[in-house]
Formats: C-alpha cells, structure tokens, sequence
C-alpha cells in the first residue's frame, strides 16, 4: 500500500475547495434542521496495492456517481446516507472491477468557515470485493439561493477487515429541501415622548406600621419593623430543622443493667409523645456509664442502655427508625467527676438531644 501517493490523490481535491463563483447566501442558522439530497459525481483512486493485485482483478482509477440524503441537526452538525456507483475497470484487461459503495456519514460544519465542513463515517464495498472501511475528508459547500448549492468533497478510504487506503473526489450539486425560518419582525418604533404636563400630587395611602403595605391592604396591623411580610402585610416565616434543645429524660439505670425501671418510663412516654406530636423531629440517645470496672463492658453498657430506650420508642410508639440515633459513651462523657456514690449513679444515665422544624421569622 502506498499511502503517500493515496495523500497526495486526496489533497489534490483543495484547489476545488478554495475559491467561490459568488458569496453564500445562506448562513448555517438557515440551514439547521432542513433535509437535503445530493446528486455527485465522483473521480475514484484505489489503493496501489489494489491496481497491481489479481485479488482486485487489477482495478484502475475511474469515475463514479451517486446520490445522498442528509439531514441538518444543528447549525454544526449533519447527518447523511450516501449511495455511489463505482465504474471501476481492470488495468490489465479492461474487464468491469466495478461494484456499489453504501454508508453514513457525519458532517461537522466549521464555524469560523461555515462553507467548510469536515466528514467522517463508516461504508461498505462489494466492487471486486466485499469490504468495510471508515473514511475520514473535507469539503467546500456553496450555496447560490436558500435552495441550490454546489460542492466538492475529497474523502479518504480505510479499510476494516482488508488493508488498503482508497481516495475519492466528488463534485455534485445539492438541493436543501424547504425554507430558512423567517427572520423576527422588526421591533416597532418608540412611541413618541409625550409632552410633558404640570406633575399631579399623588395623595399616598396611610401605611401605619411602615411595613410597605397599606393600611387599606394590611391584614396583620403593627408587624415588627424588622420582619419581612406578605403583600397583605404579615409577617413571613421559614421553616428549618434545629436543635430545640438538650433533654434529660432523667432515666437512671440501676448498676450494671440496662433496663428501664418501671418509675422511668413515664421520662420515655413523654420523649415518644413530642415526637409523635411533631412528625419532623430526631433524635439523638446518648447512653452513659459509671467509671466502675472495665472501660470496655461500660462502654458496651452504655450501648445497650441508649438501644433500649430507641427500642421502646420504636415499639410502643411507632416512631420510624431513621428518626432515631442511638450511641453508647460509656465512661467517656461524664456528667459528675470523682468517684463518689452520687457520682456514680447520675453518671449511669441516658440523655436525649431532639432536633425539630421550628418556625423563624424572615428579616429585612
């Protein structure tokens, strides 16, 4: 395979590409979203490896012709389907090498050069022999009217599943189906300034609380003059979730256990009723230890003590689980240091921090 003299058949085609009869008429908005269709002729270059092998039956450079239909998806981008007959012959005999080429392409549109326009695509052969191949060029567009155009086109052929490098020159003509979408209506002329007149006082309405609502319109009399209000003049409020507080439901665990004792569970009834009472609310259950015995089994304790408050919260009030977190501190966060009875015992100790929606007042 000779692949510069392929590069040079291919680059032969820019002369046709550089220059115009006379000036486009249609700009790439003209075009977006418009089918076409394309009738071509086409000068065809095999391979070197394809004139010189029997495999090929020898083919030689010939001409071709075709047909395409596109469609502009954007100002940049197109899509067409191409079809070409290959008028090929035999170098050695003059016998037909002809046979079809079909594919599709893509086609990009330079912006800075709306006329230009680089394509790539995928096509199948069956001249001599069946071949796949991708092909890759550039091309030059033309248009004399919204409708008609000229153009050339030099590709260059890749073979998929045999080895050869083909190139193609076409020149055809183009027919853009449709019409360009009609330009926006001018924007009418100013209205003229009218003369001017000795200004009318205004009588201003009474706003009482200097809300910026009158007072003829003020449903919510004296609104802090810090708050933001309605157009009837009450004051706007935003919801967020915080924290509403610390609470120590005051439930104490004998040594060593993690039930709740009968006395305590009323400190528990009243946390699971604000919490059915207020669907929006978390919470947080923080199990505690004294520092008796091994650091470990407290912290474990205290674990066992905050989930059987998160349990009962659970069950007998159908609190959902996501709105409970339960974690054991053992002797790590105690309320009284030393190591005194009293100690001890308000150390052994569940505490339950709740966030709820609360409602705020939005300022000016």
């Amino acid at each position: 395979m000779k692949l510069n003299k392929t590069f040079l058949a291919v680059a032969a085609a820019f002369p046709l590409l550089s220059s115009a009869v006379m000036a486009d008429t249609v700009s790439s908005a003209d075009l977006k979203e418009r089918v076409f269709g394309s009738l071509f002729g086409e000068y065809y270059m095999p391979d070197l490896d394809k004139t010189e092998s029997a495999e090929w039956n020898y083919m030689e450079k010939d001409w071709g012709y075709g047909v395409e239909l596109g469609y502009y998806l954007t100002e940049q981008w197109a899509l067409r389907l191409e079809f070409a007959k290959l008028d090929l012959q035999s170098k050695l005999d003059g016998s037909d090498a002809d046979g079809n080429r079909i594919g599709l392409d893509a086609m990009y549109h330079i912006s800075q050069l709306p006329s230009v326009y680089l394509v790539g695509g995928l096509k199948r052969f069956d001249a001599v022999q069946d071949t796949t191949a991708f092909n890759v060029g550039i091309g030059y567009k033309h248009f004399f009217n919204q409708n008609f155009a000229l153009f050339a086109e030099a590709n260059r052929y890749q073979g998929i599943d045999e080895t050869y490098a083909d190139a193609g020159v076409k020149v055809g003509l183009t027919y853009v189906f449709g019409s360009a979408s009609a330009a926006p209506a001018p924007k009418p002329a100013p209205a003229p300034t009218p003369v001017a007149q000795a200004p009318v006082q205004p009588v201003t309405p009474a706003d009482t609380d200097a809300d910026g609502v009158v007072d003829s319109a003020d449903k919510c009399a004296n609104t802090p003059a810090n708050h933001k209000v309605d157009a009837s003049g009450c004051t706007i409020y935003e919801e967020k979730m915080a924290s509403v507080g610390d609470i120590d439901i005051e439930v104490r665990f004998p040594f060593d256990s993690a039930t709740i004792p009968a006395d305590k569970i009323s400190d528990v009834e009243g946390l699971g009723a604000f919490m059915q009472r207020f669907p929006e609310s978390t919470v947080l259950i923080e199990g505690h230890a004294s520092n008796i015995g091994n650091p470990d089994y407290n912290m474990r304790l205290s674990e066992r003590r905050a989930n059987s408050v998160a349990d009962m919260l659970k069950k007998d009030f159908n609190i959902d689980p996501s709105r409970i977190t339960a974690i054991g501190y053992g002797v790590t966060r105690p309320r009284v240091e030393g190591n005194t009875r009293a100690a001890h015992r308000a150390n052994q100790r569940i505490e339950a921090k709740v966030t709820a929606k609360i409602k705020e007042p939005v300022l000016r």
